[in-house]
């Protein structure tokens, strides 16, 4: 490996330390389904999103809320000495992409086939503090002025 390339994945790394999230692959349920859940906690508190994910009937609002906890078991492994409830913490972006797709075939009348396509999605959910991000703004300003 290259120098600069190697300096770059360090970086990355290094940077990787400070974010914390929890990422589902190969979720069998649609991305757009998803979507749906996905937009409900965007930008929300935790607790909050815990309670909307919790009592939201759609199924896909279960796995989400496990990703959520996975994601706060991650920033509890980075934090010792912190509290979850004094950090003020919240969903600072989550996204879905598209999986794979099962391509399956379902009997038509007159001998054909119809192609079903049973889709899978991949979610990412990252959680950060706002207390820190406070901290951080004032020390950029600070420095600028």
């Amino acid at each position: 490996m290259g120098v600069r390339k190697h300096e770059k994945a360090e970086a990355m790394k290094e940077e990787k330390k400070s974010l914390y999230f929890s990422k589902l692959n190969n979720c069998p349920t649609s991305p757009r389904k998803m979507r749906l859940i996905a937009d409900l906690v965007r930008g929300v508190s935790v607790e909050r999103a815990l309670y909307l994910l919790k009592y939201n009937p759609k199924e896909a609002s279960l796995r989400v809320e496990k990703l959520l906890r996975s994601a706060l078991a991650n920033w509890q492994n980075k934090n010792e000495g912190l509290r979850i409830e004094d950090s003020n913490l919240y969903v600072k972006d989550i996204f879905v992409d598209a999986g794979r797709q099962l391509k399956r075939i379902r009997p038509a009348p007159q001998g054909r086939a119809h192609r079903i396509r049973k889709r899978s999605n991949h979610v990412t959910i990252f959680i950060d503090s706002k207390i820190i991000e406070e901290k951080q703004i004032k020390k950029n300003n600070g420095t600028k002025s």
